[in-house]
């Protein structure tokens, strides 16, 4: 009898590669999602409707039935877990919650990361709610015998996202010959990964036992600088030699203020990992989409789909007035 796994959402970018690849593998699998799934649904996955972030829901939407893992990709404040481990207790051997490394304290005071480096994040709101629903689950953990296991992503794309902030924006702009604003020197080391890598790092951990009681990074471990990553999707788009123009995190965040949250308190620092518990939990990983790689597969999505290749009359505004400071 294979595997039953529960995914509380799992309909977005790495939750829908999560279970692309849980059912290769041969896991069966429920997703429950508040609407129609936006991604397509591989045949045999059972959805299921309904709010997991309501706890008078879940015993509505699924009984008593047990499962051998149940994953939260949707809990974001410790609200959304109210009712979960009471719940989830007694119905699952292993309950994983998707967390973020972006928990991890601004600027690390040691790197490589690794899992025990210090969580710390008190301005950046999506980071601080998430070490909140670390903090909790981890008490249920101790004291009320939930089986936790903690895996933290970090820069997740697949070949629908741009993984930069300006988005497909930056990619026309290199193609038009016109300034592309990098935060700081554009040296500063970053990390990403390809959802089907993530996916393929992280359905190992699902039923495992060894991974109960542990937090985990999911992480490629792949360095790359800022000015790396505009370069390799120039080199995707056809362009030699873009105009990257170099400002400040705080000069950026003056022009676009959406930004300046996320660059003061995460992009701006420098993030590498250490990989070694991913790889003693997962033996044998190791990335199979190298940037190169992706951001080819990102650009070639974007030129065959119309409708993805939205610019931003207002962000090539401000990156105008960004250059000519």
């Amino acid at each position: 009898m294979s595997a039953r796994v529960l995914f509380l959402g799992g309909n977005g970018m790495i939750g829908s590669a999560a279970v692309r690849e849980a059912v290769d593998r041969g896991l069966e699998v429920t997703i429950v999602t508040r609407s129609a799934p936006r991604r397509p649904v591989p045949d045999g996955v059972r959805v299921l409707t309904g709010d997991v972030r309501d706890p008078e829901e879940l015993p509505r939407l699924l009984g008593d039935q047990r499962w051998d893992s149940v994953v939260n990709w949707v809990a974001f404040t410790p609200k959304d877990l109210d009712g979960h481990a009471a719940y989830f207790a007694e119905r699952t051997g292993q309950y994983v919650f998707i967390s973020t490394c972006s928990v991890f304290a601004r600027p690390v005071p040691l790197l490589p990361i690794t899992e025990s480096s210090p969580r710390s994040q008190p301005v950046f709101g999506y980071a601080r709610d998430k070490i909140a629903c670390e903090l909790e689950l981890e008490r249920a953990s101790r004291e009320d015998g939930l089986p936790l296991t903690i895996v933290r992503p970090f820069h997740t794309y697949d070949d629908t996202t741009v993984p930069v902030l300006a988005g497909w924006t930056a990619v026309e702009r290199m193609r038009s010959g016109e300034p592309v604003i990098v935060h700081g020197d554009g040296t500063s080391l970053w990390t990403l990964m390809h959802s089907s890598d993530f996916a393929r790092a992280f359905v190992p951990l699902l039923g495992l036992g060894h991974a109960i009681g542990e937090s985990v990074n999911v992480v490629s471990g792949d360095i790359l600088t800022w000015d790396q990553i505009h370069l390799e999707l120039a080199r995707a788009a056809g362009v030699r030699s873009p105009l990257l123009v170099h400002r400040s995190s705080a000069t950026i965040g003056e022009e676009i203020p959406g930004w300046d949250e996320v660059l003061e308190h995460d992009f701006r620092h420098t993030m590498l990992f250490d990989t070694t518990k991913l790889q003693r939990l997962v033996p044998g990983f190791a990335p199979q989409v190298s940037f190169s790689e992706g951001a080819r597969r990102v650009v070639e999505h974007h030129d065959r789909n119309a409708g993805a290749r939205s610019v931003s009359a207002e962000l090539a505004a401000a990156f105008d007035r960004l250059a000519a400071r």
